[in-house]
């Protein structure tokens, strides 16, 4: 089904649900990123709020809870958020009931929920409450702003469906295809390259790594250069080795840093592993070894290769398996790489 033109203000209110939503991405598993904006009758922003990690408000509950501090309720007239709103009781209150409970008129929904038997059902709870219900489709013009939704939820309909994360190979090469250093370095990429390593390294849930890596390079893998979520569970280390041998020392480091770290020894049960620690979204940084089982197993689900450009800046290549969406495309280098 092809929709109806996209109002503007409606584009743009569902840009701005996802950024706030891609901020914490990284914080909230195992749910969702979730993001809402309220707008009044004239198509303004009055607020706008994101799921910051489980057990707190979501995304609706936030927005509601702005507007409401700054005197601006009553002017609420559309909501917009990224995912079905939820309608069952868990750790929070339904947000379908939190939104009936308000001015609001029109409410647009991004995507329906992956797992309707346990959270779906808002949509419906909100119509049968006199609001129009508005879900984004496919095709045609509401398609781009689907396609951001469905980027930002893409490792929890993944889990949700699959009970198993998302995996994304990050790749660095030189321009020969290379992926050791220079001597005396342990990297080659610039330093914006570096920044973007580790914003992704905040954005996932766990960290896949190699044996042989570890023993080669004894990599840190946390994130450095760029302020972690504060309060989120701890990320975790997953190092891939047949013989389930790693340098104690390495590991107590590792715990150090605040990692829970897990050792695989039989890499096909890797995505298993994961999935019942509820990991959604993982990243492989490795070497050319265990990136190259992973691929012979189609183990990943998007590759992001990044090569070193002589002159200082580097060239990003991604490919995604079984489509085009990928979490990759929220990050401002990525918006439009497509192959």
């Amino acid at each position: 089904m092809t929709g109806p033109d996209l109002p503007p203000a409606i584009a743009h209110g569902f840009r701005a649900a996802v950024n706030e939503a891609a901020r914490h991405v990284g914080a909230t598993a195992p749910n969702p990123p979730v993001g809402c904006t309220l707008l009044d009758r004239d198509g303004a922003i009055l607020a706008t709020g994101g799921h910051h990690r489980a057990g707190t408000p979501h995304a609706e509950i936030q927005a509601i809870n702005q507007c409401r501090a700054r005197g601006l309720l009553d002017r609420a007239h559309t909501a917009i958020v990224t995912l079905e709103p939820c309608n069952h009781t868990g750790r929070t209150g339904p947000c379908s009931y939190a939104l009936a409970a308000t001015p609001v008129r029109n409410v647009w929904i991004g995507l329906r929920d992956p797992n309707p038997h346990v959270a779906g059902g808002g949509a419906d709870y909100l119509r049968d409450h006199g609001r129009r219900v508005h879900v984004l489709q496919p095709t045609g013009p509401q398609a781009a702003a689907r396609d951001l939704c469905s980027s930002l939820l893409a490792p929890f309909a993944h889990f949700t469906r699959t009970g198993q994360p998302w995996i994304t190979v990050k790749q660095a090469v030189d321009a020969t295809g290379a992926m050791l250093p220079p001597p005396g370095r342990t990297t080659f990429t610039s330093a914006a390259s570096l920044d973007l390593a580790h914003r992704l390294r905040r954005a996932t849930d766990a960290v896949i790594t190699a044996g042989g890596t570890v023993r080669a390079d004894r990599p840190g893998l946390d994130v450095r250069r760029v302020p972690d979520h504060a309060g989120r569970a701890p990320r975790i280390l997953a190092i891939c080795t047949r013989t389930g041998e790693v340098d104690e020392a390495y590991l107590d480091a590792a715990r150090s840093r605040g990692f829970d770290v897990r050792l695989c020894t039989d890499l096909a049960a890797l995505p298993d592993l994961l999935g019942r620690a509820g990991v959604t979204w993982a990243m492989v940084e490795a070497g050319p070894a265990l990136l190259a089982e992973l691929d012979a197993r189609s183990m990943w689900h998007d590759w992001l290769t990044i090569t070193a450009g002589a002159d200082g800046v580097d060239h990003y290549n991604i490919r995604v398996r079984g489509g085009d969406v990928t979490p990759l495309h929220l990050l401002p280098e990525f918006s439009a790489v497509k192959e």
